[in-house]
């Protein structure tokens, strides 16, 4: 599983110009499922999530995780994180998991980030979506598990 996880002051998701997903302070993150990737990695991923200290603490150190904020996950699928970019000017999505495969570990990955107690907002599985945030930092990881 990879993920582009952005700390965010706001974030929310549209599809033909309707608000499907929005939170404050938190996590926007951009989920792909890969070629070979089961629940257990979406689990490892929402777990990983859950713990990431990227949020600041009193000193204005990151030394707190979004469950320490009480913040909140935009979780956005994003098959694009897969490209191969590396011949020619075309990308190429053959890592990424087939859609089937891809939409059960996008869904497993936002209900174990439930399941530690999150609340997650989320954005249309292949849909033409349209993501607006907040980058507070700006902070942005890559994350594979």
């Amino acid at each position: 599983m990879r993920a582009l996880v952005q700390r965010v002051s706001e974030a929310a998701v549209r599809v033909d110009g309707k608000v499907i997903g929005e939170i404050g302070e938190g996590l926007l993150v951009l989920v792909c499922a890969m070629q070979g990737d089961d629940t257990g990695r979406a689990k490892a991923l929402a777990l990983k999530l859950s713990k990431l200290r990227i949020f600041r603490d009193a000193d204005g150190r990151m030394n707190r995780s979004v469950i320490d904020t009480g913040g909140a996950v935009l979780l956005v699928s994003q098959f694009t994180l897969a490209a191969d970019t590396s011949r020619g000017n075309r990308p190429g999505f053959s890592a990424a998991a087939p859609p089937d495969e891809g939409r059960v570990l996008y869904e497993e990955t936002g209900s174990a980030l439930e399941a530690l107690g999150l609340p997650v907002a989320y954005g249309e599985f292949g849909a033409d979506m349209k993501v607006s945030l907040v980058n507070d930092g700006p902070v942005t990881f890559w994350v594979e598990v």
